[in-house]
C-alpha cells in the first residue's frame, strides 16, 4: 500500500490565498479555504487514487516551540477569516471520512513526521508520500521509501531529489535551517549564512558539531569562510536552538498503530451532504466516488 500524509494546514492556507472566486456559506461567512481544501482532497482520492490517507492540521497555531523561542510563529498576522475556518476544515475532513490529526501542543509537521517514522518500516507499506512542498518535511525523506510530493507542481522528492534541491541530505535539513533561518516559522538563522554557504559546508560535514573550528580544514568552496566561522562560534547557542526548532518530533500523539487504519472507506453521506449544504456547495456533494454509509 501507499500512505498519503497530507499537510492540511498548508492546503488550507493555499486555498485561502488562491486567486479563485470566493465561497460563502448559507450564513454568509467566508468558507472559501475549506471548499478549496475539499476539492484538492477529493482530487487526491479520485484522480490520484489515494487509498490510505492521514491529514494533519494545526488545531492551534502555537506549539511547544513557542516556549523555546519567543519569536516563533503565532497566529499574529493570520487573517481572522482564515483562522475561523480551521475547525470547520477539520469537521469537513472527518465528514469526508478521512483520518484527521488536529495538533495542539505539537504542530501538523510533527504529526506527519511521526506518521512517516512509524510506518516507514511497516512491511505492508510500499511508499510513504508526504504531500507538502514545505522544506521542513524534507528531513523525513528516506531513500525512495519516504518521499515528499509537491502536488501543485507535480514534483516528487526522494533522497536524491532533496540533495539536488537543497544541497544537503534529509538528515542535514534541521542544521541547514538553523543556519539560513526559516521566515515562515519565525527564526532568522545566523548572520551572513545563506543557502549556498550552508549547503556547501553541511554537504561536507552534515551536522553543525562536525564543522571544524579551523577553516583550513573545511576544504569547501565558500566565500568569507573566516567570517562565517566566526559567526557560527559567536552564535553557537542560537544555532543549536534554531536546529531544535527545525527538528520535527516523531512522538506526536497519533492514536493509529496499524497503517490500514488510514484506509479511506468513503465519505459519510449524511454528514457530508449536510456540510455541503451548510457551505452552500451542492455540487461538492456530488464529488465523492465512494460512500461508506
Amino acid at each position: 500500500m501507499q500512505l498519503h500524509l497530507v499537510d492540511a494546514t498548508y492546503e488550507l492556507f493555499r486555498a485561502f490565498f488562491a486567486p479563485r472566486p470566493g465561497a460563502f456559506g448559507r450564513d454568509g461567512r467566508d468558507v472559501g479555504a475549506v471548499v478549496g481544501l475539499m476539492y484538492t482532497l477529493l482530487s487526491l482520492l479520485r484522480d490520484e487514487g489515494a487509498t490510505h490517507v492521514g491529514c494533519a492540521t494545526d488545531h492551534v497555531i502555537r506549539s511547544f516551540r513557542n516556549d523555546l523561542y519567543a519569536g516563533y510563529k503565532t497566529e499574529a498576522g493570520v487573517p481572522a477569516t482564515l483562522l475561523a475556518q480551521f475547525s470547520l476544515a477539520e469537521r469537513a475532513m472527518e465528514a469526508l471520512g478521512l483520518v484527521v490529526w488536529p495538533m495542539v501542543e505539537f504542530e501538523a509537521d510533527d504529526a506527519l513526521a511521526t506518521a512517516a517514522d512509524r510506518w516507514a518500516v511497516a512491511s505492508e507499506v510500499e511508499t510513504v508520500i508526504i504531500c507538502t512542498p514545505d522544506k521542513d518535511l524534507a528531513q523525513c525523506v528516506r531513500g525512495g521509501r519516504v518521499v515528499m510530493r509537491d502536488r501543485r507542481r507535480a514534483h516528487t522528492f526522494d533522497e536524491a531529489g532533496v540533495v539536488a534541491r537543497w544541497g544537503v541530505g534529509p538528515a542535514s535539513i534541521p542544521d541547514y535551517l538553523a543556519l539560513v533561518g526559516d521566515s515562515a516559522d519565525g527564526f532568522p538563522g545566523l548572520p551572513g549564512w545563506g543557502a549556498k554557504s550552508a549547503a556547501a559546508v553541511l554537504g561536507r560535514f552534515e551536522h553543525l558539531e562536525a564543522i571544524p573550528p579551523n577553516t583550513d580544514e573545511w576544504h569547501v568552496d565558500v566565500r568569507s569562510a573566516g567570517p562565517l566561522n566566526t559567526t557560527l562560534r559567536a552564535h553557537w547557542p542560537e544555532a543549536l536552538l534554531f536546529r531544535r526548532l527545525a527538528t520535527l518530533a516523531t512522538d506526536a500523539p497519533l492514536p493509529q498503530r496499524d497503517p490500514d487504519e488510514l484506509r479511506w472507506r468513503g465519505a459519510h453521506r449524511a454528514e457530508f451532504t449536510a456540510l455541503c449544504d451548510e457551505l452552500g456547495q451542492p455540487r461538492l456533494a456530488e464529488r465523492p466516488h465512494l460512500w461508506q454509509d
